[in-house]
């Protein structure tokens, strides 16, 4: 059958009609845990009572009104966000891309502001990845995304990840700021040493350079912090947010200091849908959750032990998982074989993963799993693991090829 959706997504033959917690439930009648998480986007899992709730309640008043009108909640969920990060005020979007955008124009209206109009270049990191808007593929710099949109987007530099001596290099009298991912996602799990974060501020401050991080993928208590950049202690001037703030509703937020953030006056930006009445009730609700005392203390305590289970399975199948990295309920296998097969064998066991780029599988639970579900997902891993190594065996095998 020929679908009218344009073909830009490679998907698998399969889909949802029902999810619960962790659990997703195909039309094909079976059951799945779900360690995707819609891509780190269902933070608290499928159908969260509390989400249900307030989105029912909120779509039975008024869904949207636009940004010409005051919406108190809205300005809840921004003083909450104040009060539990280093900002003093925030942006609301739609998504990653447009948080991600407008860091971009923050940065560079900042120094234009402050007498410095040539001060528009950012300098990112290989590897990187920040959406999929005209600006943010730019940013991201890779060959892939880029081909056959035209010329490149200017102002934006790329250096290799975690190189410090490169970075020091690339910083001239037209760069304004750096932005980094505090761990990189698509790119395979990959954390940025809390030196080299350490070193990027001091830079930043040394070079009168603004500090972006981009917490799409990392924010909202995936890594067992409310955002990852208090693993180390460095505080960014910008930061991007998406994905988990809405727990499953589109939505995601820039947030900045007040200096940051003074260029961006009455009319230099804005968006029609961002921040609406519908959108902020989820994410009040979302953070009603993830504030909860003890709450990411037991995600970071179910993060070590995932990471754990993790390494036990690397003992146990050597022929196929070569490292496991990350950081709370962000997690990344590597493997020997193709990631798709481990993600096409995991799937066969009804375990839904993520792929990631060098070769790696993503591992993003809902925040709200349990250790009797870690031990599950540890199972079927274990028995997909188990199945892959058959294949090999029975290929490794004198005429198999025949």
């Amino acid at each position: 059958m020929t679908s009218p959706l344009l073909p830009v997504f490679a998907r698998a033959e399969l889909s949802f009609e029902k999810g619960e917690g962790p659990w997703l439930y195909g039309r094909d009648g079976q059951r799945y845990l779900d360690f995707g998480a819609g891509i780190a986007v269902n933070a608290l899992g499928h159908a969260h009572p509390h989400l249900v709730a307030a989105l029912t309640e909120q779509a039975s008043k008024i869904w949207h009104t636009s940004n010409l009108y005051q919406i108190p909640e809205g300005e809840r969920l921004a003083q909450r966000l104040v009060e539990n990060t280093f900002a003093d005020v925030v942006f609301f979007t739609n998504s990653g891309a447009e948080a991600n955008e407008a860091a971009v124009k923050m940065a560079r209206r900042y120094h234009y502001v402050s007498g410095h109009p040539e001060r528009f270049h950012i300098i990112t990191f290989e590897g990187a990845f920040h959406g999929r808007t005209l600006a943010t593929i730019a940013a991201g710099g890779q060959a892939k995304y880029l081909e056959g949109f035209g010329p490149k987007v200017e102002g934006f530099d790329q250096v290799p990840f975690n190189d410090l001596e490169a970075l020091k290099a690339a910083i001239g009298p037209q760069t304004a700021a750096l932005m980094i991912e505090p761990i990189q996602g698509e790119s395979g799990v990959r954390p940025v040493d809390a030196a080299f974060m350490k070193e990027l501020r001091a830079l930043c401050d040394r070079h009168g350079l603004l500090l972006i991080f981009d917490e799409v993928q990392t924010g909202v208590g995936r890594t067992g912090k409310l955002f990852a950049y208090e693993l180390t202690g460095v505080k960014p001037d910008i930061m991007s947010v998406a994905k988990g703030i809405g727990g499953g509703f589109p939505m995601g937020a820039c947030l900045a200091t007040a200096e940051a953030a003074k260029g961006m006056t009455v009319g230099t930006h804005g968006t029609t849908f961002g921040g609406n009445p519908l959108a902020m009730a989820v994410g009040n609700a979302v953070l009603d959750v993830v504030l909860e005392p003890g709450f990411l203390q037991e995600v970071e305590r179910k993060g070590l032990l995932l990471k754990q289970r993790l390494a036990e399975l690397k003992d146990r199948h050597p022929a196929i998982i070569a490292e496991v990295r990350g950081q709370g309920l962000i997690m990344g296998i590597r493997t020997i074989v193709p990631n798709t097969d481990f993600i096409a064998a995991a799937r066969a066991q009804k375990l839904i993963l993520v792929a990631a780029g060098d070769n790696v599988v993503r591992l993003l639970p809902p925040l709200i799993i349990s250790d009797a579900d870690i031990t599950e997902a540890f199972n079927r891993l274990d028995a997909a693991c188990a199945a892959m190594e058959a294949e090999l065996k029975k290929a490794a095998q004198p005429g198999a090829a025949q």
